[in-house]
């Protein structure tokens, strides 16, 4: 599971002064809908990776808009600059693939996320909690 200190990515302490109480609330219940549907694909047989950045792990959490700003092909109005939105490890394509059947859009519509097209994520998997303009379950940036 993904605890709030692998989320924030220690941006909270040197951050700080950009981290808001919405930003926080947003983060919380980002961690929150992707551990649960962290635990819907583990009950479907999607494991970690043995690898110590497998499956599972945090690759991008908050970023604040300096981070942001540094990140290869982030958007300027990334949701990752409001705690809406989170990169999960994905190296083998498990999660992706999972989430693009019919029981992972399933999860995603129950639990309340959303994720861009894997083809756009390779090795990596963008959940968030904001539908995007499309309204699409999974969508191109």
């Amino acid at each position: 599971m993904i605890s709030m200190s692998d989320y924030w990515m220690h941006r909270d302490v040197h951050y700080a002064t950009q981290l808001s109480p919405e930003v926080k609330a947003n983060a919380e219940r980002t961690v929150a809908l992707v551990n649960k549907l962290l635990e819907r694909a583990d009950a479907a047989g999607i494991c970690p990776s043995p690898s110590d950045n497998g499956f599972g792990c945090v690759n991008s959490g908050w970023r604040p808009a300096a981070v942001n700003s540094q990140t290869p092909r982030a958007s300027k109005h990334s949701k990752h600059i409001t705690g809406q939105a989170i990169d999960i490890n994905d190296d083998d394509g498990d999660l992706d693939e999972w989430l693009m059947s019919a029981d992972g859009v399933l999860a995603m519509e129950e639990i309340g996320l959303w994720m861009e097209n894997p083809a756009s994520t390779k090795g990596w998997s963008h959940l968030q909690i904001v539908p995007p303009k499309s309204g699409r379950r999974v969508f191109y940036p």
